[in-house]
Formats: structure tokens, sequence, C-alpha cells
């Protein structure tokens, strides 16, 4: 009987080292989550960061959308500063430069374009002729964020 105890006994020790090694094993692996988790944001930063300056094509919107409610909640207007953009968030500034002819424009952005849309910015019609496309109607521009406040010009 005492054998049998005993055997009881050191299971139970045995059973409560296992369990604290798991435990641990367990506090180590929240560890690596956390650790993980700020790896994520680095490079969620990073990508915020690259995301401030992007090169693509650029086009401007048709008079079928003037009046028009954008994603934003804005009425659509062909003679406003104001572009359409997948990538940026609504109500970001934008410099946007034509690199044909270096022309600068600032502009925000208030509207999405279409999910399969490949190019980069979408501009209402009086942003794209102050940059100097409408013959055109596209043109290789360089894209820099701003900020969410408008800036001073």
């Amino acid at each position: 009987m005492f054998r049998f105890i005993l055997h009881i006994i050191l299971f139970l020790l045995l059973f409560n080292q296992i369990m604290m090694a798991q435990s641990g094993v367990v506090s180590d692996k929240k560890e690596e989550k956390t650790e993980d988790e700020k790896i994520d944001k680095d490079e969620t930063e990073k990508k915020k960061e690259s995301a401030s300056l992007i090169f693509g094509t650029a086009s401007y919107y048709s008079n079928k959308f003037h009046g028009r409610r954008t994603a934003s909640g804005e009425i659509f207007n062909q003679q406003k500063m104001t572009a359409a953009c997948n990538v940026l968030p609504l109500g970001t500034w934008i410099q946007v430069t034509n690199l044909r002819n270096n022309r600068r424009i600032i502009v925000k952005v208030n509207d999405r374009l279409h999910g399969r849309m490949t190019r980069a910015i979408d501009l209402s019609r009086e942003a794209a002729r102050q940059l100097g496309f409408i013959q055109a109607g596209l043109a290789k521009v360089r894209v820099e964020v701003l900020g969410k406040k408008k800036p001073s010009q």
C-alpha cells in the first residue's frame, strides 16, 4: 500500500512538473506572438511609408460622373481638385506630378477606382487640365502623400 501511495505522489509531482513546463512553453509562445505582432506592425509601417510615393498612370473622370456621389459621400464636381485612388485612404491630400512636363498639383482623394482598374489615380477634369494631359487622356505620374490636413499652398 505504501508503494502505491508513493507512486501516486511521484505521478502527481511529475504531472505537476509537466504542466508547469507546458505553461512555460505557452508563455514563450505568447512572447513569440507578440514579437511576431511587432514584426507585422513594423512591416505595416514600412508599407505605409512606401505608399507615400506612388508611380503609375493617371487618367481623368468621364463627364458622366459629374454630380454623382463619391465614396467619401461628397458630390463629384469636374471643376474641383479631387482624385480617386484605391491605395490611399479617403481624405488624404496628395501632390501629383506629371512626369512628362513636371507640372504639379495638389488634390484630395475623395473616391475609389473600379476594383479592376490598374491605374494609380483618376483625377477630376480640372486637375487633368492643370497637369496638361487632357488631349492624351493618360499620363505617367508621381503621387506623393502630403497627409490628412489640407496643405497651405
